[in-house]
């Protein structure tokens, strides 16, 4: 607790050879006293203790102190802060935002220290705080503690973090904004000192962020955030997809095709890169979709070119199993950027449900209904239908256009089924509704392919204007 009622008293001298000179003062009724061997320093203190109360800072009811310098004989160390939060934050977040918060804090802590001396390499400390320090497991008790608190690191770990611990700033010195500059440095550079890209940077900087607002706001253990402090802008990001690298149509079909032609896994990996092109699922949509999810029309000559539907449920994003709470290497979610049980219609046109149908009675499903399991029954894992797709790559292109980013991602699928809807005359709410975001992100993804679109509007409404009535 604190309190503004301080009442300082003069300077006395006592029958003391050691320390004579003392100074009382009392903070809500309660007297707190030091002593001085002259009375230079009696009085020294006693303007300092003046000050802070003229400038109207309140004084700790237990130390009797200013808060500022009651902060700083308590203050923990931005290591212990930094732990706290993690803990704090552990299970309330998704595995991958967990894994990004200690990728953040692995880049910055090491900065913040108050000596380089017998620092252990950059390399090593990254890793003692990403893998062990800032990755929490549940103890015998039950109770979350770091990892190395539960298991035994290496040696040089151990190490690693045994230094840090006794070399990491207290928060109390982040006061001065300018002991904070080299995190922000830090986490703007790669470990080789080259420049990261603005993405990634944006992501740590909002971590580092959200970790200053929890221990100014909730532990209360600065009065200011460092950050706003600070001349420094986060880097510029351009989320505008570049679609001279997004395959049209032709072309998205001609790679589905060759991924086909690589024999049977090929075969059957074609049908989960159709679900991201026609359906403009994201992966780990796709990899979760089951075939309850499918609605499709009768197998008849009259159906033939009837259109179904999907209705997408959940996500099973890839992270790797130190994350996830029951240590599988992915986690099963609500779709992104969406309520946990809220779900996506996506109409099938026709070709697609002539794959689907094809992929169901060739390969079936997985004992839980999965479309699109990995070869042991797991989740599709990203490197396996990863290089399926480089290989079709190769297979499709032409060697100039394979030194460019030209459907570089299987991700470039769902944006080309994405830019396909668009360029066809689609209301920009319908796009963005079967696509699984706001038309505001709509807008500032698919920018280009929407202005080409208003083009051929505005055409059209010139023609309207300038008709004879």
């Amino acid at each position: 607790m604190h309190s503004y009622d301080v009442r300082l008293w003069k300077v006395r001298k006592r029958a003391s050879k050691a320390s004579p000179y003392q100074l009382r003062w009392f903070v809500n009724g309660e007297e707190f006293s030091e002593r001085f061997t002259t009375v230079t320093l009696a009085d020294a203190r006693r303007a300092e203790l003046l000050t802070a109360t003229r400038r109207g800072e309140p004084f700790d009811t237990d130390t009797g102190l200013p808060m500022s310098e009651a902060r700083a004989r308590t203050s923990p160390t931005v290591y212990q802060a930094a732990t706290d939060y993690t803990r704090m934050k552990w299970p309330r977040h998704a595995a991958k935002h967990r894994a990004s918060i200690a990728e953040a804090l692995a880049v910055a802590l090491p900065t913040l220290v108050d000596t380089k001396r017998g620092a252990p390499t950059r390399a090593v400390l990254r890793r003692a705080l990403y893998q062990w320090a800032f990755r929490f497991v549940r103890d015998a008790n039950g109770e979350l503690v770091p990892r190395h608190e539960a298991e035994e690191p290496p040696r040089d770990v151990a190490a690693a973090l045994a230094w840090l611990s006794a070399h990491s700033l207290k928060v109390a010195n982040l006061s001065d904004p300018t002991r904070f500059r080299p995190a922000l440095d830090a986490v703007a550079l790669l470990l080789t000192g080259k420049r990261a890209a603005a993405n990634p940077e944006r992501r740590k900087r909002m971590v580092l962020s959200n970790f200053m607002r929890y221990v100014v706001q909730e532990r209360g253990l600065l009065d200011v955030n460092p950050l706003h402090r600070l001349d420094s802008a986060p880097p510029d990001v351009g989320d505008e997809i570049d679609f001279r690298y997004v395959p049209g149509p032709a072309l998205a079909r001609r790679l589905i095709r060759a991924v086909q032609q690589q024999g049977a896994r090929g075969d059957f990996l074609s049908t989960f890169f159709g679900c991201l092109y026609y359906e403009a699922a994201r992966p780990a949509e796709a990899a979760a979709l089951r075939d309850t999810d499918l609605s499709l029309p009768p197998d008849t000559p009259e159906a033939a070119e009837e259109w179904g539907e999907m209705i997408l449920t959940e996500s099973r994003p890839e992270v790797g199993s130190g994350w996830t709470d029951d240590g599988t290497p992915y986690e099963i979610r609500g779709l992104k950027w969406r309520a946990r049980q809220a779900t996506r219609t996506v109409p099938i046109p026709p070709v697609y449900v002539r794959m689907l149908r094809r992929h169901l009675a060739t390969y079936g499903t997985a004992p839980d209904g999965r479309l699109f399991p990995a070869t042991r029954g797991g989740r599709l894992r990203s490197t396996e239908y990863t290089e399926a797709w480089q290989a079709a790559r190769e297979a499709v292109l032409t060697p100039q256009e394979l030194r460019t980013p030209l459907a570089d991602d299987p991700y470039c699928n769902r944006a080309a089924g994405v830019s396909l809807w668009i360029a066809q005359g689609l209301e920009p709410a319908e796009v963005a509704r079967r696509a699984g975001h706001s038309v505001a992100v709509l807008y500032r993804f698919y920018a280009k392919v929407l202005r080409k679109d208003q083009t051929e509007a505005n055409r059209r409404i010139a023609a309207a204007l300038e008709a004879p009535e």
